[in-house]
């Protein structure tokens, strides 16, 4: 939370230094038009160490924000004002409370209002307010020479609104940015809690995963012996049929038992057990030989353009959330799947086709929400969930979309270095 508001104000104090720049530079041409149109004497060595104090402050400011350090409610604070006290020298040196950009310090305020916690606006307050007393006992009175035709009033008159334009200018365009900056914020938080409820029910489900394993471990022994009982009995041995069926549900029943078992590896039962050193392409290749083997699809195309084999640390966890993508696919187009693995800079891109129906645009608009699914069937869209969240931990992305023909194509990228170091996978998932 800390580094958002810190984002945040490291904006904010951007927006400030954009200000300063545009006040050095109205500042100028506000000195040289006096000086040199109205003909009124200005101090202008005084005035220009002003002006360099201001730049000298904003190269500080670009260095600090480079640096990308903590920028914090003090800094900006001190930063305000440092203006506060450059504009009452300038307006010292230029008639003191009868100068109309006087005004200008409502402008600092305002914007200690919109960037400042509470204390902080009210002393940038309370500073403005003790130099605008100030300077109506202390200044340097400007020689203003007689015009003909031309009042005092009227010249001050004009001189308080251009000071109205400008503040007026000033203020929309930087509190517009500013609250572009605190929306840009919100935003961020709030997808951070939609992450952390999506987390939240990702453990959920793998507590629930865990507990069913648990429980389903009793009675898959038990029908183990059972059966192993059965294939040893003659009268079912006698008969082929019966054999070959109960041969089949041996292999069905060590399915589930291998499945529990990964279960229980995902979750943490078995520790160490569930990881191992391979290389990248040894490790998608026997992933797909051997979903291809257990789903036996009417036909697959696997394409394996990865270049230069490097090592990782293959995990049951990705292994099941690439077999998720897989039966996605298998099961929105049983004809033909279509898989190819690549590389593209420092990242793994796994995009899986298939010739089915393609996806809806509502379910594209929030793709990786639990439980959106075109599938009416209790628990639909699990699989991508999990598969984004997942994806999501190892620093990766999860992209989807219908392709022109029919059918539709996911994209699954991952960064190389999140696979290559020894418990990476274990301690992101």
């Amino acid at each position: 939370m800390t580094a958002i508001h810190d984002t945040t104000d490291q904006k904010n104090l951007a927006l400030l230094i954009q200000l300063r720049w545009l006040a050095v530079i109205g500042q100028v041409i506000t000195i040289l038009f006096v000086e040199f149109v109205l003909t009124i004497p200005l101090p202008l060595f005084e005035m220009a160490v002003v002006i360099g104090f201001l730049v000298a402050l904003n190269v500080v400011g670009l260095v600090r924000l480079r640096s990308g350090g903590m920028v914090g409610n003090t800094e900006l604070f001190l930063e305000l004002l440092l203006d506060v006290a450059a504009l009452t020298v300038q307006l010292y040196l230029s008639g003191g409370a009868a100068n109309p950009f006087i005004y200008l310090y409502l402008l600092q305020v305002i914007l200690g209002g919109v960037l400042l916690e509470a204390w902080s606006t009210w002393t940038l307050l309370a500073a403005t307010s003790a130099c605008f007393v100030g300077l109506a006992s202390f200044n340097r009175p400007l020689p203003v020479p007689a015009r003909d035709g031309t009042d005092l009033s009227d010249l001050h008159v004009q001189a308080t609104f251009v000071c109205f334009v400008l503040a007026a200018i000033l203020l929309v365009f930087f509190v517009t940015r500013i609250n572009h900056n605190l929306r840009a914020r919100d935003a961020h938080l709030a997808s951070l809690r939609q992450q952390r409820a999506e987390e939240d029910h990702i453990v959920r489900m793998g507590l629930l995963a865990s507990g069913a394993a648990h429980e389903l471990g009793t009675p898959l022994a038990t029908l183990s012996v059972i059966l192993s009982d059965w294939q040893r009995m003659e009268m079912f041995t006698k008969d082929g049929e019966i054999a070959a069926e109960l041969a089949e549900m041996r292999g069905q029943l060590d399915r589930c038992k291998t499945i529990v078992t990964g279960i229980l590896m995902s979750s943490g039962e078995v520790r160490g057990e569930g990881t191992k050193r391979t290389s990248l392409t040894r490790f998608f290749d026997d992933l797909v030989a051997e979903w291809q083997g257990s789903r036996s699809p009417a036909r697959l195309d696997y394409n394996n353009v990865f270049g230069t084999d490097i090592a990782i640390v293959s995990d049951d966890a990705l292994k099941q959330v690439v077999f998720n993508l897989f039966d996605n696919a298998l099961e929105a187009s049983p004809d033909w799947v279509g898989i190819t693995l690549m590389r593209r800079g420092d990242r793994i891109m796994l995009l899986v086709a298939d010739r089915g129906p393609g996806f809806g645009q509502d379910i594209l608009d929030q793709l990786g929400r639990p439980y959106n699914s075109s599938k009416n069937r209790p628990g639909g869209g699990l699989g991508l969930f999990l598969v984004v969240n997942v994806a999501r931990k190892l620093g990766g992305t999860v992209a989807a979309r219908n392709l022109p023909s029919s059918g539709a194509l996911v994209e699954l990228t991952l960064p190389i270095a999140a696979l290559t170091a020894q418990g990476d996978f274990n301690a992101t998932v």
